[in-house]
């Protein structure tokens, strides 16, 4: 410190993006789905991906979440290479990702749904022959994330009896269980209706306090309420990328996706 009147200025230290991908590239059979994407997710951000089908979405998340190799490139969760690691060792680091198609036990309940969730990330792992007994020390917190989507009045009913929404919204709550830094929602709205749709955005917005959350829709209606930055895809690269304003406004962009339907 130099005299005693003067502050001396302190250089904040830079904080690690969630995630980094450098040069990412996927191949299959000659055909690049992926073309050398350098993206940047803040902590603690929400980002959205859009682009049209065969833009590399959905290959790009599976890339992220490990379901598919990386062809050239890397991959990098809060510093770390996570590279070449299989779903289960990302998954173990943090990272939790939804699909388009909802996959549940028609006839388990909500709250058995999100009871199994949690004991599979205890070290008793997914053992279906356990007790009822045994399971009920995760009723408490099962019931926490049942109500957090809205389910409180279908939480003893099959899964099998939810509307496609609550479906969607039972899966938030098992992704939720999982307590994850990083969330990857493949098109948490697709099919919904706009009761669903604006229901779903509450949802996100609370599941994504203290977390990062990357995800793909292709409602800008659900992108321009959720989104703090844009990533546009095109035929595997990025287009643009940038807030949902500066993107929406960027002549490449509207010509290449938006068009009339966003000026509606």
């Amino acid at each position: 410190m130099g005299d005693h009147g003067t502050l001396l200025s302190v250089t904040p230290v830079p904080t690690q993006p969630a995630l980094r991908t450098s040069g990412l590239c996927k191949d299959f059979r000659g055909f690049r789905a992926v073309d050398t994407v350098d993206l940047e997710v803040a902590e603690g951000s929400i980002h959205a991906l859009v682009g049209p089908n065969g833009a590399g979405k959905t290959t790009l998340f599976n890339l992220l979440s490990g379901f598919l190799g990386v062809s050239a490139g890397r991959i990098a969760l809060f510093g770390r290479d996570i590279t070449g690691l299989q779903p289960e060792q990302i998954a173990h680091l943090g990272v939790a990702r939804s699909f388009q198609i909802t996959s549940l036990f028609e006839n388990l309940t909500p709250i058995e749904h999100v009871e199994l969730a949690l004991q599979g990330m205890t070290s008793e792992g997914y053992s279906f022959w356990r007790s009822h007994r045994s399971m009920h020390k995760f009723r408490p917190r099962a019931e926490e994330l049942v109500e957090e989507v809205g389910l409180t009045s279908m939480a003893h009913r099959p899964a099998g009896l939810l509307a496609y929404g609550q479906k969607r919204a039972l899966e938030m709550a098992l992704v939720s269980a999982l307590d994850p830094r990083v969330l990857l929602l493949d098109e948490p709205t697709a099919g919904m209706g706009m009761e669903d749709i604006d229901r779903t955005i509450e949802l996100v917005r609370r599941i994504a306090t203290g977390r990062t959350v990357v995800f793909v829709d292709h409602n800008m209606h659900v992108v321009g309420s959720l989104a703090d930055r844009v990533t546009v895809l095109q035929a595997g690269t990025v287009l643009a990328e940038g807030t949902y304003d500066e993107v929406r406004n960027d002549e490449r962009v509207v010509t290449a996706y938006l068009g009339e339907a966003d000026h509606a």
